[in-house]
């Protein structure tokens, strides 16, 4: 049973509100998946690790550091995480996997430098790329495009960070990043780079993919002497263990959408979680704990 935007807006408030959680049954350990060293699902997901600590705290909460969507959909799977950050493309078994809720999205960022003689997509032909790192929302997202558009490049893994340098200083020809808006990779460039503008590509993509694909456009607000450029956007989400029991990811989502200012800090990206989007998962169902908390936001 879905849960209507009409509904979460009725109860907001007094679900933000909110009264001290009661206790509940949880495990010795929880341990969440987020990203690589300096990138935001890393950072979020500490920020979000030490605020359930708080809520929790006969429990050792572990924020993890890992390449970020994929290797966390593994460690999810197998056992050895029971909280994960994911964005949603990689998400291939949607009833494997439970969503405690929807948090901001990624925006395709192609960086090149400014006199690069790449201007379209299909310029990255032939060119020294960097995919993100091996296990990245970013690689699987970026060799998806390379192979629906038949776009062929040589192609390196790396991070954002690494990609960012090597962009200045002309060992790559371009850099994809698949996060959030800003993303420091980029906005230490300024001056240095441009963004490709992939409006095209972004609706054949959408079509060829139902779902996870949003045509967008990053803002030229974003980053300074960037023009507006034209992308898609991909929703994140924190995902649980089905098997984690109801109770726990009640207070994960209660502290995830009510210690939002404190988890978010410093990252503007982040700060898009709010309840209204919460439950727009795709085709992800929620928990069964994440819909109970949702559910109790019109009381």
């Amino acid at each position: 049973m879905s849960l209507s935007r009409r509904t979460l807006l009725l109860g907001a408030g007094l679900a933000l509100a909110g009264c001290t959680p009661r206790r509940v049954d949880a495990p010795a350990e929880l341990v969440l998946a987020t990203g690589p060293e300096g990138a935001v699902f890393r950072e979020v997901g500490g920020a979000l690790a030490a605020a359930l600590a708080e809520q929790l705290p006969g429990t050792k909460v572990t924020a993890i550091p890992t390449a970020a969507s994929v290797e966390n959909l593994q460690l999810l799977r197998s056992g050895e995480a029971q909280l994960a950050l994911s964005s949603l493309d990689p998400i291939d078994d949607p009833q494997s996997v439970r969503a405690v809720g929807r948090l901001y999205d990624s925006f395709m960022q192609i960086a090149v430098p400014i006199s690069s003689p790449i201007h379209t997509f299909s310029d990255l032909a032939g060119k020294r790329i960097s995919l993100g790192p091996t296990g990245s929302g970013t690689e699987f997202t970026s060799t998806r495009m390379l192979k629906t558009f038949n776009v062929s490049t040589m192609a390196e893994r790396m991070a954002h960070s690494e990609a960012s340098r090597r962009v200045a200083d002309g060992s790559l020809d371009a850099m994809l990043a698949l996060t959030g808006i800003p993303t420091p990779a980029i906005t230490d460039l300024k001056g240095k780079v441009r963004l490709i503008d992939i409006a095209a590509e972004a609706i054949k993509f959408a079509d060829a993919y139902k779902g996870p694909y949003i045509p967008a456009t990053i803002p030229s607000t974003t980053y300074e002497g960037v023009v507006a450029n034209p992308t898609f956007a991909v929703p994140n989400l924190l995902l649980a263990r089905e098997s984690l029991s109801a109770d726990v990811v009640e207070v994960v989502t209660r502290t995830v959408f009510t210690e939002t200012a404190r988890i978010v800090e410093g990252h503007p990206e982040a700060s898009r979680i709010n309840v209204r989007t919460g439950i727009a998962t795709g085709l992800v169902p929620l928990h069964d704990g994440a819909m109970r908390w949702f559910r109790s936001v019109k009381r």
